[in-house]
């Protein structure tokens, strides 16, 4: 099987928290190496070349994200985006508790490839283990001058500061999240301009997820050709795949992007025994569902939008013929209901209304006029508002509601016959 360990390399084995432990280990190596003998530009250009694309869900290239942001002379800002809240993905979280010091030297690369002296980390807060954890990493690599004034006899500094969100699944989003970092109301922002114009403070900001970050200290390591002769054409690299739902062995699988949507589901110990394949939703919560005629389709990003789907965050959720999508569709949209800022009037409106109408069907009182309407969702409600949350509201329930339509059917309030 194509299990490979990168970032995942000593979890499980040895307490990678100790910085003495990760530093034995080679860790640091390529950031006191990048400040000494590479340039910003330098770094740059490795994370260009490398193919890396964003790990938190829009899969863009990162070195050409870099690319966006001005030469004004303005300070620049890095922000690590450790928010993650979608739904079965559960990676950064693994990677924040069991291997810190990997993630603050991805940050640190990443603030130097950019020729920023401020970085942030911005932590979800459920996170509160995770919290503690990194913020002793960050005083341990502070006292082992990591990061601070003049490093390694250098004129670069670089401060880094973690801080921590209060529960919004919408601070993810990243003109949400920097307007939570900022002390203001989490609530995206209308773009254009984007964060690499006007970001944080007003200021040139990038916006990286945790496990993108991570993977520079490999690329570093080994070399931009290194990382991008594994994967496929457009989709080079690792990736770790959150695999939950209905396997025999869920967790975090890292892998090639290029294994088989049937390659992951028996790395993660195959179905329950007895049961049959009914759908996986491969990018989280807010992806559409594949099925059957998908099973041998590479897991890369174009692979998934071509299903009609997307890798998303690498939320592998596996659902076999014992769902009910009824309440799955509900459970769905009741989610993003509760998590929307309410700033859109289609994802505010549209989605407690859409969750009223699957609460209607699940207790069995669906009305046959709903089946149509449910239909018509996507161009209702998609589309029509500032971030992606309102247009996460239906992928899922559309993509199951066409698939299993009979149990939605099935739940239709029937009138009973009146004998005269």
């Amino acid at each position: 099987m194509p299990v490979t360990k990168v970032l995942t390399e000593g979890i499980g084995e040895a307490n990678l928290r100790d910085i003495d432990v990760y530093r034995q280990r080679g860790g640091y190596v390529q950031w006191e190496r990048a400040v000494r003998e590479l340039t910003p530009a330098q770094v740059m250009e490795a994370a260009d070349k490398s193919g890396l694309r964003g790990r938190g869900g829009a899969g863009f290239p990162t070195g050409r994200k870099w690319g966006f942001l001005p030469n004004n002379g303005k300070p620049r800002y890095l922000v690590c985006n450790c928010d993650e809240a979608e739904p079965g993905t559960f990676k950064d979280h693994m990677l924040l508790e069991q291997t810190p010091h990997l993630v603050l030297e991805g940050i640190l690369l990443g603030a130097y490839g950019i020729g920023c002296t401020h970085a942030y980390i911005y932590i979800r807060g459920e996170f509160k283990e995770g919290y503690e954890i990194f913020t002793k990493a960050l005083a341990d690599a502070r006292a082992a001058g990591m990061f601070g004034k003049k490093l390694f006899g250098t004129d670069y500094s670089l401060e880094v500061t973690a801080h921590r969100g209060a529960g919004a699944y919408i601070c993810g989003e990243e003109t949400g999240l920097l307007n939570s970092l900022e002390g203001k109301r989490g609530e995206p922002r209308l773009k254009p301009p984007f964060p690499a114009i006007a970001g944080l403070y007003g200021m040139p900001t990038v916006v990286n997820n945790v496990e993108t970050l991570a993977y520079l200290v490999p690329v570093l390591k080994n070399g931009a050709e290194w990382f991008s002769s594994v994967g496929t054409e457009r989709s080079k690299g690792y990736k770790i795949v959150s695999v939950s739902g209905h396997v025999q062995k869920p967790g975090n699988y890292e892998m090639p992007l290029g294994t088989t949507v049937r390659e992951i589901i028996e790395i993660a110990g195959g179905l329950l025994p007895g049961r049959k394949f009914a759908a996986v939703q491969p990018g989280g919560q807010s992806s559409a569902c594949i099925f059957e005629e998908h099973l041998d389709y590479p897991y890369d990003y174009e692979s998934m939008a071509k299903a009609g789907s997307m890798l998303g965050s690498g939320a592998f959720t596996v659902f076999d013929d014992s769902t009910d999508f009824v309440k799955a569709a509900f459970n769905s949209v009741r989610f993003y209901a509760h998590e929307s800022c309410g700033q859109c009037t289609p994802c505010r409106e549209g989605g407690h209304w859409l969750e009223r109408v699957l609460h209607r069907f699940v207790e069995g009182r669906g009305l046959a006029s709903d089946l149509e309407m449910i239909e018509r969702v996507g161009t209702t409600i998609t589309g029509l508002n500032l971030c992606a949350l309102g247009d996460s509201i239906e992928p899922f329930l559309i993509s199951v509601f066409r698939r299993f339509k009979p149990q939605f059917e099935a739940r239709i309030q029937r009138e009973e016959a009146v004998g005269v």
